[in-house]
């Protein structure tokens, strides 16, 4: 009888980090541990005169709190946060330390809290970010299941619907940029995404509406800003830019009568190229471009002009189309010139939703609208903190005011 031959099938080899991914993930380990102590003799010092009732510094160390890993886009890091004790006998007066760096729930850096919504939005199902995760950011990605990012949308749509109900009554917005987003997704109801920035007086952007609505529709817009007056801003802003749909437009001449128009350039121009031949588009965007890059109004209408003339009589669609909105293409020559490069486009919004837009043909899964909007929403929050101030905001003062601008000039220097 034969021997049976039992053979030892040797277990994979674990998967090991590149020396340069494990050396920069050590350094940053490295790193973070020295902020950490810096941070805590910054507050231990900052209490240096305090004495308890023996004559002894009040405010002490006390070792190490349990370590804990920080999941971040380089991986798992190791920390252990210090900690520091009040000698104080009475333990209501004891003065407590709490770290800025890793308060002491955080498991995951604020780029995974950008990253996780940002997978979700492109397609990858809560099934499947366990292998992304572990693609991007290492093997070892406890708390990122299918099951935490549940949660995570639970949580994110809770802070949705708070955002969307905050009170408004204390701002005060100058300039509106508005646009519907449409996202390459098949979403349950066919709806888009409506999008408002505003510039606060101290010359900030920040996120003021985003909602569904169904194809930029005047009563979809309508909701919207009568929401937005209904929560306390009740006066709307000085200037409102957007591209051609008519329905925004509409809604904000009944809900804030007194804000002027800005056409978007960027729209126009390709809305006008689109009526041209190709084999003149470029020579016809340059000529639009000298248009809204002329530095005086009258130069500007000259322009203009020549461009009628020139494309009128062979292309009077595009003529008319660039005819069409005649007035609220040039309206920035009545505001501050430092503030032109924010005020002829939409780009505040375009640029953001660069990212959100869906651009791949692979996503075939059915989003509901309220998934796509909630992603949406956390997406402009982390981006909101990278958006540039307007150039000059003391000027934004006198444009509440009232203050004439003639060619982005106030009206007085001219005079002078």
């Amino acid at each position: 009888m034969s021997k049976d031959n039992v053979i030892d099938l040797k277990k994979p080899e674990p998967f090991i980090d590149d020396q340069i991914t494990a050396i920069i993930r050590q350094g940053a380990r490295t790193l973070l541990a020295q902020a950490l102590e810096v941070e805590v003799e910054l507050f231990i010092n900052q209490y240096a005169d305090l004495k308890d009732e023996l004559g002894r510094q009040r405010i002490v160390r006390n070792g190490y709190l349990p370590e804990r890993e920080i999941q971040s886009g380089i991986g798992p890091l190791p920390v252990k946060a210090p900690r520091a004790r009040d000698r104080h006998g009475e333990r209501s007066k004891r003065i407590h330390f709490s770290s800025s760096i890793l308060p002491p729930y955080l498991r995951k850096t604020k780029s995974m809290e950008e990253l996780i919504p940002w997978l979700y939005l492109k397609g990858v199902s809560t099934g499947d970010f366990s292998e992304a995760l572990t693609a991007l950011v290492g093997r070892d990605a406890p708390g990122l299941s299918a099951a935490t990012i549940s949660r995570l949308k639970t949580i994110w749509q809770q802070d949705l619907d708070q955002w969307q109900a905050r009170d408004l009554s204390a701002k005060r917005y100058v300039y509106f940029w508005a646009d519907g987003i449409y996202c390459n997704v098949r979403m349950d109801d066919k709806q888009c995404l409506l999008v408002i920035i505003g510039a606060t007086e101290d010359g900030n952007k920040e996120l003021v509406a985003i909602e569904g609505g169904f194809r930029e529709s005047e009563l979809s817009w309508s909701q919207l800003l009568l929401s937005l007056k209904g929560r306390g801003l009740k006066v709307g802003p000085q200037l409102a830019v957007g591209d051609g749909a008519l329905g925004f437009w509409n809604a904000l001449t009944k809900i804030y009568g007194h804000t002027r128009w800005q056409r978007c350039w960027v729209h126009k121009t390709a809305n006008v190229l689109n009526k041209l031949p190709k084999s003149l588009q470029s020579k016809a965007k340059a000529k639009l471009h000298q248009i809204w890059q002329a530095p005086e109004k009258d130069e500007a209408q000259r322009h203009f002009d020549d461009f009628i003339s020139v494309y009128g009589a062979k292309y009077p669609k595009a003529a008319e189309c660039l005819q069409r909105d005649h007035k609220v293409l040039l309206t920035f020559y009545d505001f501050p010139a430092e503030h032109w490069r924010h005020i002829r486009t939409i780009n505040p919004i375009e640029s953001t939703f660069a990212t959100v837009r869906l651009r791949t043909n692979k996503v075939r899964g059915c989003f509901s609208a309220q998934s796509v909007i909630t992603m949406a929403f956390k997406l402009c929050q982390c981006a909101q903190k990278r958006w540039i101030r307007l150039y000059h905001p003391q000027r934004l003062a006198e444009v509440i005011r009232g203050v004439k601008f003639v060619n982005g000039v106030e009206e007085k220097r001219i005079a002078a």
